[in-house]
């Protein structure tokens, strides 16, 4: 079967984010950027189910700019066949993202849509829940486990409570959660063979899809430092500083 997989390019995970002077947002100018981690788990998942002779193709698409096509190659690299870079050169929200997959998945028919669960850029958590109610698709968000059955996947999700053994009809959406497995090393010969892989371009346009952003950041700005911890000589100062200073018993 065919699985198409969503991948983002973000700032790196291990970089220390900067807020912009203006308060607009992030500094990203000459900062590195990464794959988001829960779209690497989707990819690998994606691999490992074409290893196991699950999967028979695994396309990769990306909403974002030009430089977008990294993130691509590197999903190509793990083992992904092509890639389809929806280039867009201002703000992507969730629900215009949603709209884009839904696009393509019209047009490759694939039987299995695998996101990452969130970005660590916006944390919206709200583009996989999305794309599914605009298919009509049965999904499985914070998934830890996967094992497809022919029409049917057996998945267990990470909730509140501990977790959830759920078994849904493909076709069908799932969102991947940290603990579904732990993404491969790219290699260099990959990474070469990878440059060779297919990438097509496309524009929102001739997908039909309006990305005008429907909400406004109003202002960014960093939390407010936290003041430096005191040592209390017993429970019974700690308590009095709780209550008097604290203001919280």
């Amino acid at each position: 079967m065919k699985v198409l997989v969503t991948v983002k390019r973000v700032i790196d995970p291990y970089v220390k984010v900067r807020v912009k002077s203006d308060g607009t947002g992030v500094e990203t100018a000459n900062v590195k950027m990464a794959m988001n981690p829960f779209c690497e788990i989707a990819v690998e998942q994606a691999v490992r189910m074409k290893e196991a002779g699950i999967v028979t193709e695994i396309v990769v698409v990306s909403v974002g700019t030009q430089q977008s096509q990294e993130t691509l190659r590197t999903a190509m690299a793990m083992g992904a066949d092509r890639g389809i870079l929806v280039e867009v050169a201002g703000e992507v929200q969730p629900l215009a993202v949603a709209k884009l997959v839904k696009a393509i998945v019209d047009k490759e028919q694939p039987k299995l849509v695998i996101m990452g669960k969130q970005a660590i850029d916006d944390d919206s958590n709200q583009a996989g829940q999305m794309t599914a109610a605009l298919l009509g698709w049965p999904q499985s968000a914070f998934t830890s486990a996967i094992a497809v059955n022919g029409d049917t996947a057996d998945v267990t999700r990470e909730i509140d409570g501990g977790l959830e053994k759920l078994t849904i009809k493909l076709p069908a959406v799932v969102t991947t959660d940290l603990r579904l497995n732990e993404p491969r090393y790219v290699t260099l010969p990959n990474i070469m063979k990878a440059k060779k892989k297919p990438l097509e371009v496309l524009k929102p346009e001739a997908l039909g899809v309006d990305v005008t952003p429907r909400l406004k950041t109003v202002k960014v700005e960093e939390p407010a430092k936290r003041s430096a911890g005191v040592k209390v000589a017993d429970v019974q100062e700690l308590v009095a500083k709780l209550k008097n200073e604290a203001r919280v018993i």
